[in-house]
């Protein structure tokens, strides 16, 4: 019985590595390790435990690097780098553009506020990524969005212990700057990117961001609330402002409409491609889902309380750790998924070469 105990617990660690290899050596491992245990041991050594939960985690690691070689991920990845970037861009030339509607028509008693050298950056930045991205220059995009990356985090880190409401604001643009550099650092073909979307897919992702940025600074200079003098009605819908309710919708359909085409784009791509992307994505949603929920106290209490509330470093470390973690669970989800998938296409075309009656 104490030989059944100590192999069922041999298995039980050996799961610790990936299937593959058990497949080959789990038999030929749980040999040796019986054969060297002592005359009624019951439990494997300590010794045995750090070695094979060392080894075993080791092995997955490996395996899972390379799986993240695959073609598809290179595909997902550099898809991911121009939609991120195309992003940032939209938002970059929003804030740009919103400040020199306000210069130029600043309200009446408010002073004119105009952009400075850091909004000109971050709009001339990210459309140097985006252009090498899209000419092929995938060294020139990965270093642009490297220099963001760097760039953004001098900016906001210095007012993590004065202002940490704002870096915590600020937290999910950065994280989305990080995922565009690090997706375009990953080895692909030259204009990969173009071959992977197509032409329709790109001008939807490069042409709906930028209707929603020109809808949205519309709105803003011709807001019934901006640069008119005495009372005005107006609607109002999450910021959108117009002189009547059939217009604020007209503002909704139109930002609809471009947002729904970038969904399109994105959905139909291929599955695999499409699965990535997600998994790439995810990270920064769940950091903002984080800010939001998690965090919602803390905002609350810095608001109400008149001075900053310092996080503790369990807070940082949630804010640091939710995006890799989400990020390496999503990965592992996939791989699992399509290993499923896999296995069940063998089974269909084991049953399909079977012959009929057999």
């Amino acid at each position: 019985m104490s030989s059944d105990d100590l192999e069922r617990r041999y298995r039980r660690l050996l799961a610790v590595y990936p299937w593959e290899h058990r497949r080959v050596y789990e038999d030929e491992m749980l040999a040796v390790l019986l054969a060297g245990a002592r005359p009624g041991q019951r439990r494997p050594a300590a010794a045995d435990v750090r070695n094979l939960v060392g080894a075993g985690l080791r092995a997955r690691l490996r395996v899972g690097a390379r799986g993240l070689t695959e073609s598809s991920w290179a595909d997902a990845a550099t898809v991911t780098g121009l939609l991120v970037g195309v992003v940032l861009l939209a938002l970059a030339s929003r804030t740009l553009l919103d400040l020199l509607v306000r210069a130029s028509s600043p309200p009446p008693g408010f002073a004119s506020s105009s952009p400075d050298l850091v909004d000109w950056l971050h709009v001339a930045g990210w459309a140097g990524v985006c252009t090498a991205v899209l000419v092929g220059w995938r060294w020139v995009a990965a270093g642009l969005a490297w220099a963001g990356v760097l760039g953004w985090g001098a900016l906001i880190a210095p007012q993590a212990g004065e202002n940490p409401t704002y870096v915590v604001d600020t937290l999910p643009q950065l994280a989305l700057a990080v995922v565009a550099a690090a997706a375009l650092t990953v080895p692909a073909p030259r204009r990969r990117a173009i071959a992977v979307l197509g032409v329709r897919r790109l001008l939807a992702l490069l042409l709906a961001p930028a209707a929603m940025v020109a809808l949205l600074v519309t709105n803003r200079a011709t807001s019934p609330t901006f640069g008119f003098v005495g009372q005005v009605s107006y609607q109002v819908l999450y910021g959108i402002e117009a002189s009547s309710e059939l217009v604020v919708w007209l503002y909704v359909a139109g930002l609809a409409a471009a947002a729904l085409a970038m969904v399109i784009a994105v959905a139909t791509l291929t599955p695999e491609v499409r699965r990535r992307l997600v998994v790439m994505l995810l990270p920064v949603a769940a950091l903002a889902l984080v800010i939001d929920s998690a965090l919602a106290g803390w905002v609350t209490s810095t608001m109400h309380m008149g001075r900053t509330v310092p996080l503790v470093p369990a807070q940082w470390a949630m804010l640091v750790l939710v995006a890799p973690v989400t990020f390496l669970a999503g990965a592992l989800l996939v791989r699992r998924r399509e290993a499923t998938l896999r296995m069940v296409a063998l089974g269909r075309n084991a049953d399909r070469e079977q012959p009929m009656g057999q």
